[in-house]
């Protein structure tokens, strides 16, 4: 990423969306367009968005599931049929004649796929969001900060539990305190698993997460690191425990920016974390990486039929733990509901706000524009201290 994006970024944060009001980009007039409407989490953002009157307008491939979607949240709900991400984003500039979309909210994966082309087909002024926690995602829609700000949009990529979640527990590790040397995020979703097909979208971001191999900060510097490694094992401020394997997402590229810290790792509950299994995930990276292959898994991988299954735990939770030069360490924990509501909910959330005006225009992840109170005011709860954990 370019100095300059951070430096934006970092710019959004300290505006807010209340001192920027006077001169934040102000958004069109066609409604919240929602690409992938017809699934899981697409369903549910319209149906935060219409209850809060706020009448989405619903994208996708089918247009009898998109009829149905429409009469469960909002009859009046206008309807766009698109076969593919590219004709989802042709659609979206051709429709700007009638009135450029306030927001688009993208939840179409892979991300790294159909970022950037959405945001390119997009109107000035119109603002964008996505549920994106692919690192390099991420790092693809901040690297366009400069191009946001010439078009008077805002750009918030990782609007849901990945990346909100770790960044406001980073933020909150970091406030009031100067720039740490050390962090470690852990995210530990907990979600109740729906049946049915995996899905081509999120197979493709699977597939792609493993292949570029581990990655953490070293000296302010993305470096790559054998994937496999950083395991540890937490006990959470419930008194339960859980395992976490260090995994190159989004969360590690906020929380970079939200803490300036030169060394960042990000880890995960949901990766397995076995010692055989951590043995085998660098071939895995590798084998993946190549094109002919990683395909061929995507193609697997989207027909495994998903069995429904409980949530792992009673909440999801995020925690931020920071190093300082003299050895003082402090610990944030982020308390939230299951995981897809809680993502959902903050996607609705940041829709509404972006629809409102007044952001600062530019590119910033979510907790960075609008501050930890983002996760609060969607019902998380901060935890500091009181929890440890083991280096395996």
């Amino acid at each position: 990423m370019s100095e300059k994006t951070g430096t934006g970024t970092e710019t959004g944060a300290e505006a807010g969306p209340d001192t920027a009001a006077d001169a934040g980009a102000r958004p069109g007039n066609g409604g919240i367009w929602i690409f992938g409407a017809t699934g899981r989490t697409g369903r549910r953002i319209a149906a935060l968005l219409a209850a809060r009157g706020l009448p989405p307008v619903l994208v996708g491939r089918d247009a009898t599931r998109l009829r149905e979607v429409a009469g469960e949240v909002d009859g009046d709900a206008r309807t766009v049929v698109a076969a593919t991400p590219e004709e989802a984003a042709r659609r979206l500039a051709e429709d700007a004649a009638a009135g450029a979309p306030a927001v688009v909210v993208n939840t179409i994966g892979p991300f790294t796929s159909t970022a950037v082309p959405l945001i390119r087909a997009c109107p000035p002024g119109t603002h964008y969001l996505d549920l994106s926690n692919e690192l390099t995602s991420i790092r693809q829609v901040l690297d366009l900060h400069e191009e946001a700000l010439a078009q008077g949009s805002t750009l918030v990529p990782g609007a849901g539990f990945g990346v909100c979640a770790t960044e406001s527990a980073a933020r909150k590790v970091r406030e009031g305190r100067p720039t740490p040397e050390r962090v470690r995020v852990d995210a530990l979703p907990s979600v109740e698993s729906e049946p049915g097909l995996l899905g081509p979208a999120l197979a493709a971001s699977l597939v792609d997460g493993f292949a570029i191999g581990g990655r953490r900060y070293e000296a302010g510097r993305l470096v790559r690191v054998r994937l496999g490694g950083g395991v540890e094992t937490l006990t959470l401020p419930d008194g339960s425990t859980a395992r976490t394997l260090a995994v190159p997402t989004g969360d590690l590229e906020a929380a970079h920016h939200a803490t300036g810290a030169p060394y960042v790792t990000a880890g995960n509950s949901e990766v397995p974390s076995g010692r055989a299994i951590r043995a085998l995930l660098p071939l895995l990276a590798a084998v993946l990486a190549r094109p002919a292959i990683g395909n061929a898994a995507k193609r697997r991988l989207a027909r495994v039929e998903v069995k429904p299954k409980p949530p792992a735990r009673a909440h999801s939770w995020a925690r931020a733990h920071a190093t300082w030069p003299d050895g003082t360490t402090h610990e944030v924990w982020l308390r939230a509901a299951d995981g897809m509501d809680f993502t959902t909910t903050i996607a609705a959330e940041v829709a509404a706000r972006l629809s409102q005006g007044g952001t600062p225009p530019g590119a910033h992840t979510p907790a960075t524009l609008f501050g930890p109170g983002l996760a609060e005011a969607v019902g998380g709860r901060f935890v500091e201290g009181g929890a440890t954990s083991r280096t395996v």
